[in-house]
């Protein structure tokens, strides 16, 4: 019998048991025990120290186990029943990996591991979905694929309770409990509690994009971003909300998107404790307070708060006018202005006011329209305390204490503190009249003067004389007629008609 490697011969049919035990250390002599009737490792193991004149015999407990520490150098060890698997354990302590991969540098600790990665350069997956027709390279993948048709989720936290499909997931879950951060760049001081996390944020300094699409060249430093990206090409969308028939092509959108269902805003502002649904919502937010501007234009010196405001910036640089209408052939920068402008187009309002039966194509138009019937007036001006239910409406009237007429006429240089107003001047050079009166051919530059064409057709009179029974449809004519008032009190009373209501 060899000297390192001792077989079990304890058991009556030996047949029953194959279990080894190693001797690697010379000063150990490591004695074991097994049940063979599907039991578990006896609880008493024997250790016994060969050179101790004493013989000392250090019993340990199943339940407490602990080596002498002039004897053993582990905490709690572990026992084989197979003398491989010993073998491929002392290699996660020796560091040894023999098997090596002759298509890359790769080498592995354990010859099953070698196969299974070989398969990443053959393409093959033996093993198949019986429910779908996706296949894997690793048998332990097609376990956990299984579990999003069985819907099992064998691994739960102990302190929320909360369940999952994946062990890894469930690590990795525990870490934000136990605030664990084991992996830690050897280039700063950034720890990570996910080893995807580090390699991706080391590859964010070197630059390195390995993972390369097949279809666009696109490049990606993580392997989990080309997966999501592929769906982009494919369309597939494997996460399914189970409220609505919505379905995802990543799991954090459908996280996301869960809370639209259940109205949870986990991110909290603890300055005024606004809540959010996302935690990059909640980022913006505090820029708000802090007036942080972290991204800047390289082409000049403005500066923003959100990412998407540069980029929408950057266009009026270069002109880009991704977007274009299929009906009209119209150009916008932005994919929101572009959504909008196509509900020209269809006439769909989806934002209906709850107040109401007035519905409104953009949002913002609907949050106006509510303060008419709240009063709510939340924008204040700093110099006369006037309030405002819209901030353009407050813009506008700054300029009167500033004086700034910002929007400039190219044809007649004439200046506008408002841009309405330039618009409206902007049509005495155009002779453009957008406002089509419904009850006859005439049209007009000014909305207001489509008001007063309209009361000549339905026989409106809705300024009133104070002095006399005299009603009048336009107010130049009233203000005309006060004149034969002289010297009596004038006043104007608009009377509460159509569309002066």
């Amino acid at each position: 019998m060899s000297k390192s490697i001792q077989k079990c011969e304890i058991a009556a049919n030996f047949a029953q048991c194959i279990s080894f035990y190693n001797k690697s250390n010379e000063n150990k002599d490591i004695e074991h025990e097994v049940k063979h009737s599907n039991e578990t490792v006896i609880s008493e193991i024997k250790v016994k120290k060969e050179n101790d004149v004493n013989d000392e015999i250090v019993d340990i407990q199943s339940d407490e186990i602990k080596l002498k520490e002039d004897i053993g150098i582990f905490q709690e060890p572990k026992f084989f029943s197979r003398n491989s698997n010993l073998i491929s354990h002392l290699r996660t302590h020796t560091g040894e990996k023999p098997y090596q991969c002759n298509h890359c540098e790769k080498a592995f600790s354990q010859n099953y591991s070698l196969k299974s990665h070989l398969r990443t350069h053959t393409g093959e997956k033996p093993y198949q979905c019986s429910d779908c027709d996706k296949a894997f390279s690793t048998n332990n993948a097609l376990i956990e694929h299984l579990r999003t048709h069985t819907g099992e989720k064998p691994y739960q936290c102990s302190q929320c309770h909360k369940a999952f499909s994946q062990k890894h997931s469930y690590i990795n879950h525990q870490r934000t409990h136990t605030g664990n951060k084991p992996y830690q760049c050897s280039q700063c001081d950034k720890a990570f509690s996910r080893k995807t996390n580090l390699l991706g944020h080391q590859r964010t300094t070197t630059g390195e994009k390995q993972y390369q699409c097949n279809q666009c060249n696109k490049a990606f430093s993580q392997n989990n971003g080309l997966k999501a990206h592929l769906r982009i090409h494919t369309g597939e969308k494997p996460y399914q909300c189970s409220h609505c028939d919505k379905a995802f092509s990543e799991n954090s959108v459908l996280i996301v998107h869960l809370r639209t269902h259940t109205g949870e805003k986990p991110y909290q502002c603890s300055q005024c404790h606004k809540s959010f649904s996302q935690n990059s919502n909640l980022i913006r937010h505090l820029r708000t307070h802090n007036g942080e501007k972290p991204y800047q234009c390289y082409l000049c010196e403005k500066a923003f708060s959100v990412k998407y405001n540069l980029l929408m910036h950057h266009r009026t640089h270069t002109g880009e006018n991704p977007y274009q209408c299929s009906q009209c052939n119209t150009f916008f920068s932005q994919k929101g202005a572009f959504i909008n402008h196509q509900r020209t187009h269809t006439g769909n309002k989806p934002y209906q006011c709850t107040h109401c039966d007035k519905a409104f194509s953009l949002k913002t138009n609907l949050v106006m329209h509510q303060r008419t019937h709240t009063g709510e007036k939340p924008y204040h001006c700093s110099q006369c305390n006037k309030v405002f239910s819209q901030n353009n409406g407050l813009k506008g009237h700054l300029r009167t204490h500033t004086r700034e007429k910002q929007y400039q006429c190219s044809q007649s240089h004439k200046a506008f503190s408002q841009n309405s107003n330039l618009i409206k001047h902007l049509r005495t050079h155009t002779r453009e009249t957008p406002s089509q009166c419904s009850h006859c051919e005439k049209a007009f530059s000014l909305k207001n003067n489509i008001s007063l064409q309209l009361s000549t057709h339905t026989g409106d009179n809705p300024y009133q004389c104070s002095q006399c029974d005299n009603t009048f449809s336009l107010k130049t004519n009233f203000l005309s007629h006060q004149i034969t008032h002289w010297g009596e009190t004038i006043s104007m009373k608009p009377m509460q008609l159509g569309f002066f209501t």
